[in-house]
C-alpha cells in the first residue's frame, strides 16, 4: 500500500517520532494509523508519543564546526523546561547531536534524526531523543537545523548562553573580526546583509506605515515623499547587518569595519530558541478557580 506524505505527517505529529519510523510503521500496518501508534508504543516508543503534544518550547541551540572550519550546523534542540535543558544528559544528548550533524551530510532535522549517533554507531539520534525523554520525563524535539559550506571563506561562530547561536561565512578578515560580527548578530538579529536584500514585502509595509503617519500629520503630499524617503532609508539601515552600527563601537557601521578590514559577509543565519512557538502561560491562580467553579 502506498503511504502518502500527508498521513507519514500527521502520525509524525501524533508522536514525535521520525519521519522514517513513521513511514514504516505505516507500512507495517497498511496505513491504519491507530495501529500504527499501537505499534510504535509497543516497541518502546511510549513515553516518547505519550509526551509529543506537550509544547517544548525551551531547550537549547548547538553549534558543531569541522576541523578545518570549513563546515559549521547549528541545531535547535527543545525540551519543555529550563530545567532540563540544563540537565546534563540532555546536555550530552544535545553535544552528541552536534557532532554527528557535523560528520554527516544530512540535508535537514528529518535526515538528522535517523543518522546513527555519534559515538554510538548502534543508535540513531532519534532513537538515543526517545530514550532521553524516557530518561528525563519531558518532551524533547529536534526542531531545525541550518548547515553552512565555506569553499571560499571561513565559518566563524558564537553563541550567547544556550539560546542564541549564530554562524557568519566571513571572506577575508580575521577569525577575531568573524566573532565579532557573529556577536553582532546576535545583539541585533539583522533581517539580511544588505539593503538590496531586504524583502519587497517588508518595504512595502513600512512604506504604507510611514505614508499613513505622515499624510495624518496634515504635511503636503510633497513634503511627504521627501519624509517616506528619509525614514525608508533609516528603516533599511536598521534592520540590514552592513547598515547597522558596530555593537562594540557605535561610531562604525558594520559595513565600514568590514571595508577596513577588506572583508565581506557571504553569508550568516541565527538561531533563537523557541522562536514562533507559542507556548503556554499557566496562571495558578486561574487555574485553582477553574477548578473551583468545576467542583460546585
Amino acid at each position: 500500500m502506498a503511504i502518502s506524505a500527508s498521513l507519514v505527517k500527521e502520525l509524525r505529529e501524533r508522536t514525535g517520532a521520525g519521519m522514517m519510523e513513521c513511514k514504516r510503521a505505516l507500512q507495517d500496518t497498511d496505513g491504519d494509523i491507530e495501529a500504527a501508534i499501537e505499534a510504535m508504543r509497543k516497541s518502546g516508543q511510549a513515553k516518547a508519543a505519550k509526551k509529543a503534544g506537550r509544547i517544548a518550547a525551551d531547550g537549547v541551540i548547538v553549534l558543531g564546526m569541522s576541523a578545518d572550519g570549513g563546515r559549521g550546523v547549528m541545531v535547535e534542540i527543545n525540551s519543555e523546561t529550563d530545567f532540563v535543558a540544563k540537565d546534563e544528559n540532555f546536555v550530552g544528548f544535545a553535544d552528541a547531536v552536534a557532532a554527528t550533524a557535523v560528520a554527516n551530510g544530512a540535508a535537514d532535522i528529518d535526515a538528522l534524526a535517523g543518522q546513527p549517533m555519534a559515538g554510538a554507531a548502534d543508535t540513531t539520534v532519534n532513537s538515543a531523543r526517545e530514550a532521553l525523554i524516557a530518561k528525563v520525563g519531558e518532551n524533547v524535539q529536534l526542531r531545525r537545523m541550518v548547515r553552512f559550506d565555506a569553499p571560499q571563506g571561513r565559518l566563524c561562530s558564537y553563541r550567547h548562553g544556550v539560546r542564541i547561536g549564530v554562524i557568519v561565512d566571513l571572506v577575508g578578515g580575521t577569525e577575531q573580526l568573524g566573532r565579532d560580527i557573529a556577536m553582532h548578530i546576535a545583539a541585533t538579529n539583522p533581517m539580511c546583509i544588505s539593503a538590496d536584500e531586504v524583502p519587497a514585502e517588508a518595504i512595502e509595509k513600512e512604506r504604507e506605515i510611514f505614508r499613513a503617519q505622515a499624510l495624518e500629520s496634515g504635511k503636503p503630499p510633497e513634503i511627504v515623499d521627501k519624509i517616506i524617503g528619509g525614514r525608508m532609508r533609516k528603516f533599511t539601515e536598521e534592520v540590514t547587518l552592513l547598515g547597522q552600527p558596530f555593537v562594540k563601537d557605535s561610531d562604525v557601521s558594520v559595513e565600514k569595519l568590514l571595508k577596513q578590514a577588506d572583508a565581506k559577509v557571504a553569508g550568516f543565519a541565527r538561531l533563537e530558541v523557541g522562536e514562533g512557538i507559542e507556548k503556554k502561560s499557566e496562571n495558578f491562580a486561574e487555574e485553582v478557580q477553574a477548578q473551583a467553579k468545576q467542583a460546585e
